[in-house]
C-alpha cells in the first residue's frame, strides 16, 4: 500500500486526505505530525515551512509541491537530489491565476483605481480611454500560467509581449528572451506582470534599474515571489510618480508586517498571497496520476530541474 505524508500550515488537511483517497482509494494518507513509522512513507506533499521532515524519511521516493513554485523546496538543507520534486500543475490553479491577472490588468487599463480615488474625493471627471490594441502588456515568465494569461489577454485584443529565459512562441504574442532583450521588452510595457520562477538570476529583477526602463506611468503586478521585487526601489519609483501603481500578492516577508508602507500607500494594492490557491479536489488528480506513473515505472511529469531551479 503506497503511503503519502501531507504537511502544510493550512487548515485543509482533512480536505486533502479526502480528495487524495477519493482519487486513489488504496493510498494511505498520513497527516504530519501523526506520520507513524518514517520508513513507511513513499511520497510527501508539502509546503513551507518544512524543516527536517523530509530528511527523516529514509524511503522517500517523490516530493510533491502544494504550489506551482518550488524555490522553497530547493532551499531545504539535506534534501536528497535523487528524490524528484514535482511541481503542482492543475488547470484550476492556472485558471485562478488568469482570473486574478485579467481583473487587475483591466482595472489598470480602465483606470478604475483613479475613479475610486475620485469617488473618495467626491469628484466627477471622465478620464481618457484607450482601446486594448493600444495597451501594451508585458509578461515576465512564460510557463504554463504565463502562457495561459498571455493567450487570454491576446484574445481580448491587448498588445501582449512576453519575456523569458529562452525563445518561445504563442499566437498573438510578441516574444523577447534573454538579458539582451529584457530592456527592449521593458521599454514597451505599460502593465508589467511578473510570473517568473525565483532563481538566483531572477531575484530582485524588479529593481531601480529595470523599473526605470518602464515608461512613465506604468503599473506593476507581482504574483510570483516577493523576492523578485526590491521593495525599497519600487516604493521610490511609486513616490516619484514614475510607476503609477503596483498590485502585489507576494512579499519578502509574509504575512506582510502591519508597519510596512505597502499597506497604506495610495498607489499599492495588497492581497495576501491569494492570486490562485490550490484546490484539493482538482489538484489530487495530478498527484495521483504521477504516483501511478511512478508505481508503473514510467517517467513522472512536471519534474523540477535542480540546475534551472524550476
Amino acid at each position: 500500500m503506497p503511503t503519502i505524508l501531507f504537511k502544510s500550515d493550512a487548515d485543509s488537511a482533512d480536505d486533502w486526505k479526502q480528495a487524495l483517497q477519493s482519487a486513489m482509494p488504496e493510498l494511505e494518507v498520513r497527516i504530519w505530525p501523526q506520520s507513524g513509522d518514517p520508513g513507511d512513507i513513499d511520497y510527501a506533499l508539502v509546503w513551507v515551512p518544512i524543516g527536517d521532515v523530509l530528511r527523516t524519511l529514509p524511503n522517500l521516493k517523490v516530493v510533491f509541491s502544494l504550489g506551482a513554485g518550488v524555490d522553497h523546496l530547493l532551499q531545504q538543507e539535506g534534501l536528497r537530489r535523487d528524490v524528484p520534486i514535482v511541481r503542482m500543475v492543475d488547470p484550476a490553479l492556472t485558471q485562478g491565476m488568469s482570473e486574478y491577472l485579467l481583473f487587475h490588468v483591466l482595472r489598470y487599463h480602465r483606470r478604475m483605481s483613479e475613479y475610486a480615488a475620485q469617488q473618495r474625493e467626491i469628484r466627477w471627471q471622465q478620464l481618457p480611454q484607450v482601446v486594448p490594441q493600444q495597451r501594451r502588456i508585458g509578461i515576465m515568465g512564460l510557463g504554463i500560467m504565463g502562457a495561459d494569461v498571455a493567450g487570454k489577454l491576446a484574445a481580448l485584443d491587448f498588445d501582449v509581449a512576453g519575456w523569458s529565459r529562452s525563445p518561445k512562441s504563442l499566437p498573438g504574442v510578441r516574444f523577447f528572451h534573454g538579458e539582451d532583450q529584457l530592456y527592449t521588452f521593458l521599454g514597451g510595457t505599460e502593465i508589467l506582470i511578473c510570473l517568473l520562477p525565483l532563481t538566483p538570476q531572477t531575484k530582485f529583477i524588479i529593481n531601480q534599474h529595470t523599473l526605470a526602463w518602464l515608461p512613465r506611468g506604468a503599473s506593476v503586478i507581482n504574483v510570483a515571489r516577493g523576492a523578485h521585487v526590491n521593495e525599497d526601489d519600487l516604493l521610490a519609483a511609486l513616490d516619484s510618480g514614475h510607476i503609477a501603481g503596483a498590485t502585489l500578492d507576494v512579499f519578502a516577508e509574509e504575512p506582510l508586517p502591519t508597519t510596512h508602507p505597502f499597506w497604506r500607500h495610495p498607489a499599492v494594492t495588497v492581497t495576501p498571497h491569494i492570486a490562485s490557491l490550490t484546490n484539493p479536489d482538482t489538484a489530487a488528480a495530478h498527484i495521483v496520476a504521477n504516483i501511478r506513473r511512478h508505481q508503473r515505472g514510467e517517467p513522472l511529469t512536471d519534474v523540477v530541474d535542480w540546475e534551472r531551479g524550476y
